[in-house]
């Protein structure tokens, strides 16, 4: 154990000497005092095994895959996996390539709680080499600036959202969550980027991911599901509004989406979801609701959080609880299947990871997977950068208001790609 004199100016040294490897993740709470946060920061860089796949009987290779390997393990799971769980497809076009499962079993880790330092590693003097270590971050802002182009128009993505109305007239669905791309063609420096967006959005799973060429820069406000013991943790966002200018308007916006009767109706929605993805794999009568349209402030927004726990029933394996209750329902809709469906209808572009899920599983067993969204993601070799942005549709949904959602929900990431959005 290390006590750190200057616990900011070692984080970035370790950020930048970690990023040197080929396979790294990054895993920043912001200091976010949350009830089930167990780090401030954890790393793992560099690579001592690794399995990478399609959907194709995935979750049977990562549960082989975690036998081999007791302890640390590192990866991501894409929204594509939903393949693999039920009879669906996805044949938009994919322009990042992520692999649908990817994990790794790290070299090195390091574990910041409050300012003590934790070093797992075989190398001896790995903390005085970090301490050493001097490449600094450059100057984004004399970079040129990103052209930024989006899969739908305004009215290209209204008219959409009418017809998924529709579809919920008729009795299809009740809710779904559609999304859309925005994406650009030029090379950008991951590291630089997470940097910014990092220090603009202060999320509590903010997670820089490098899978070889391919990076995720994720600044994301939600925990899809944490294990502690044998306690479930899952904590779906629906609601969304922006900061105030002043503390008055934020207090009162708060108010305004404690008390929407939309935004009230979507979350508890996907919370009868959530619970009855944790009965395929809880003790029976232990799934409840432990905090119902929580309001919590970020930087860039306000949103409704609900928390759903549950008892593991016995015998139930780490990957068969992360299948039970993949994809996470804020990502997908009611009924589950049927909104998956008629989104790969619907949408433009396969989402890939965006919408899955990273994190990472300790030598206990326990586990902490974010949501990974208001995310950039980054192909470096073919210079292809891209986020998306969905909201929750429903019968009573506005058209109009859920774009300006999305366009709210990106614009820190525009942001940090010194960016520039065009229709």
């Amino acid at each position: 154990m290390v006590q750190l004199d200057d616990k900011k100016v070692f984080i970035d040294k370790a950020l930048q000497w970690a990023d040197q490897f080929q396979i790294l993740a990054i895993f920043d709470s912001n200091s976010h005092s949350e009830k089930y946060a167990e780090y401030d920061l954890v790393i793992a860089a560099d690579y001592i095994d690794l399995l990478e796949t399609n959907f194709k009987d995935a979750f049977g290779k990562l549960e082989k895959f975690k036998n081999k390997h007791q302890g640390w393990l590192f990866g991501g799971l894409g929204y594509d996996l939903k393949n693999d769980i039920e009879s669906l497809k996805s044949e938009n076009p994919d322009y990042l390539e992520f692999p649908d499962c990817f994990f790794f079993v790290p070299k090195h880790i390091l574990l910041i709680r409050g300012n003590t330092l934790e070093v797992q590693s075989d190398q001896i003097n790995l903390y005085q080499e970090i301490q050493n270590f001097k490449n600094p971050i450059l100057d984004y802002d004399q970079q040129e600036q990103k052209i930024i182009r989006q899969r739908f128009s305004k009215d290209e993505y209204i008219r959409q959202v009418k017809d998924i109305q529709n579809r919920i007239s008729a009795g299809d669905i009740y809710e779904t969550n559609f999304c859309m791309e925005f994406y650009g063609e030029s090379p950008i420096l991951p590291l630089t980027t997470f940097h910014r967006l990092n220090n603009s959005s202060d999320a509590p799973f903010s997670a820089y991911f490098r899978w070889f060429d391919k990076y995720i820069i994720c600044a994301s406000p939600e925990r899809f599901l944490a294990k502690r013991s044998l306690k479930l943790i899952s904590q779906p966002i629906k609601g969304t509004a922006k900061r105030g200018n002043t503390p008055e308007e934020d207090d009162l916006l708060k108010d305004t989406l404690y008390n929407n009767p939309k935004e009230r109706q979507e979350n508890v929605m996907i919370v009868d979801l959530v619970r009855n993805d944790l009965t395929k794999c809880a003790k029976s009568g232990t799934v409840r609701v432990e905090e119902l349209f929580g309001i919590y402030s970020f930087k860039q927004v306000h949103q409704m959080i609900s928390t759903i726990v549950c008892e593991i029933k016995e015998q139930e394996s780490i990957v068969n609880i992360l299948k039970s209750t993949f994809p996470m329902g804020s990502m997908t809709g009611a009924p589950k299947i049927k909104a998956m469906e008629l989104m790969e209808f619907y949408e433009r572009s396969k989402r890939g990871i965006y919408s899955g899920a990273i994190g990472y599983i300790t030598p206990e067993d326990d586990f902490d997977f974010n949501v990974v969204i208001r995310s950039i993601l980054y192909n470096a070799t073919n210079q292809y950068f891209s986020f998306h942005a969905g909201s929750a549709i429903t019968y009573y949904a506005d058209a109009e208001k859920e774009y300006e959602e999305c366009l709210l929900k990106i614009g820190a990431l525009v942001k940090a790609l010194n960016g520039k959005l065009e229709g």
